[in-house]
């Protein structure tokens, strides 16, 4: 969703940047600079992917107030927030919420008795509720993931999904939903051992060997902790929002109302 966000605001004339946590990330002095290269222990490894995809400035840091400052001095005028829905401290012209289509709201309680941070109710002040997968609801955006590719880790080698097909691969995942990852892979007809890490797993080589040498494939945020192990047997799967075109005018035409007579989103 950010990811995309970066695009929409771009491909609209703005020179968006993003701030973030760096969720794991051990740096001495916050905030940091992400760049592609970034090392994901450092600054966290959302981060690193999408400085890695958005191809635009990235701040990380707990303060996102500040790492937000140093966007706009940077030439920023529009900023997204990665993840920041919560962090009242940062003004806001535009709120996005976006919910898990396969697990909702879960219990419908908030931290430590349920999965969310904040009621449902938050739900209802917010400008827009993009719904990640199965069926919208009325006044929702619907958002898919789509990606028939992968990248092989070492040479940047692509080849189609589909191609994997009829011989076994393996899979591994370390991020909130690695089932979802795991259907995905499967959707294109793979033969699937999967194996799920933590989110945020900090991988080691031997998380990347058991049994024979086959095929691994990897999601893009796990892919940017591993490119120290690379061999010839791993492979990213990039993937990317789809979204309705209603969705990108709609969030336009609310950015340009809120920030009208102002020079910065």
């Amino acid at each position: 969703m950010v990811i995309a966000l970066v695009e929409i605001l771009r491909a609209a004339g703005f020179s968006p940047g993003v701030v973030s946590r760096g969720y794991g990330g051990r740096p001495r002095v916050w905030p940091q600079k992400v760049t592609a290269l970034s090392d994901p222990q450092e600054v966290g490894d959302e981060t690193v992917l999408i400085a890695l995809r958005a191809g635009c400035p990235v701040m990380a840091g707990p303060d996102r107030v500040v790492a937000a400052r140093a966007l706009r001095e940077g030439g920023c005028d529009a900023i997204v927030s990665d993840d920041g829905l919560q962090h009242y401290r940062l003004g806001r012209d535009v709120e996005i919420a976006v919910v898990d289509g396969a697990r909702g709201l879960g219990n419908g309680l908030c931290l430590p008795a349920g999965p969310l941070r904040e009621p449902p109710e938050r739900l209802q002040a917010v400008d827009f509720v993009v719904r990640n997968g199965g069926d919208a609801r009325p006044g929702e955006f619907l958002m898919r993931l789509g990606g028939n590719a992968a990248v092989r880790l070492g040479d940047g080698q692509t080849r189609p999904l589909a191609s994997f097909a009829g011989r076994k691969v393996r899979a591994l995942a370390g991020i909130g939903n690695p089932e979802r990852f795991f259907d995905h892979l499967r959707a294109f007809g793979l033969d699937v051992e999967a194996r799920a890490f933590p989110d945020h797993h900090v991988f080691r080589a031997e998380d990347l060997t058991w049994g024979e040498d086959v095929p691994l494939l990897m999601t893009e945020k796990d892919a940017v902790k591993c490119r120290a192990f690379s061999r010839e047997s791993l492979w990213s799967v990039p993937v990317r929002a789809v979204l309705p075109p209603e969705f990108a005018a709609s969030v336009l035409n609310l950015l340009r109302t809120q920030t009208h007579g102002r020079q910065t989103a």
